[in-house]
């Protein structure tokens, strides 16, 4: 697979990550799992799937590593209904949505964008995006946000990222994926190496 068509269009892209086991074993298995899943969603045509990162957890020594991949697609499905595809799929592997937010967990499948879509409007994202470090572990939204608000802030996400869509724009901060990794501060990437499985 390639990405030399990532332009926005209908293009929908996926961050996974995990650093516990879940129902089907280490958090690479979870990863493949979840891949295959998603692969084979109604109506998804596959762009690119990125190597599997190796991720320090945060704050240092707060838990496992995680493997972090992410992907790209095309599908015509609306966002809302990717999303319920994309908790029925960390249900299978065990996932509850009622912990604490960052935690440590066998699975995590966010939709970071679909095309150049914005949810739920300019201003609801530019809120979201803007939100005070403190306030971000405390609050989550009540509704899907795209792109996702922390996108240019997670160097985990931003470098698989790069290597299945480094052309796709953000719609709000007019950045690619490659502009937004290149601008993260120093040691934001402290500690990623793509993982050995």
């Amino acid at each position: 697979m390639n990405h030399n068509s990532t332009r926005n269009t209908n293009l929908v892209l996926v961050a996974l990550g995990a650093n516990l086991p879940s129902s089907v074993g280490a958090p690479g298995d979870s990863l493949k799992f979840a891949l295959n899943k998603v692969l084979n969603l109604p109506q998804v045509v596959p762009v690119s799937i990125s190597r599997f990162w190796q991720t320090p957890a945060v704050p240092s020594g707060s838990g496992p590593d995680y493997v972090n991949a992410a992907m790209a697609f095309h599908c015509p499905l609306p966002p809302d209904e990717l999303l319920t595809h994309l908790h029925g799929i960390e249900a299978e592997l065990g996932r509850t949505r009622d912990g604490g937010r960052w935690q440590a967990r066998g699975i995590d499948l966010d939709l970071i964008a679909v095309g150049d879509m914005v949810l739920p409007d300019a201003a609801g994202q530019d809120e979201w995006r803007s939100l005070p470090p403190a306030e971000q572990p405390l609050r989550a939204p009540d509704r899907l946000i795209l792109p996702h608000p922390r996108l240019q802030d997670r160097g985990f996400v931003l470098v698989p990222l790069a290597e299945v869509a480094p052309d796709w724009m953000h719609p709000r901060l007019r950045l690619t994926v490659a502009q937004m990794l290149a601008a993260l501060p120093p040691g934001a990437l402290r500690g990623m190496v793509p993982a050995s499985s």
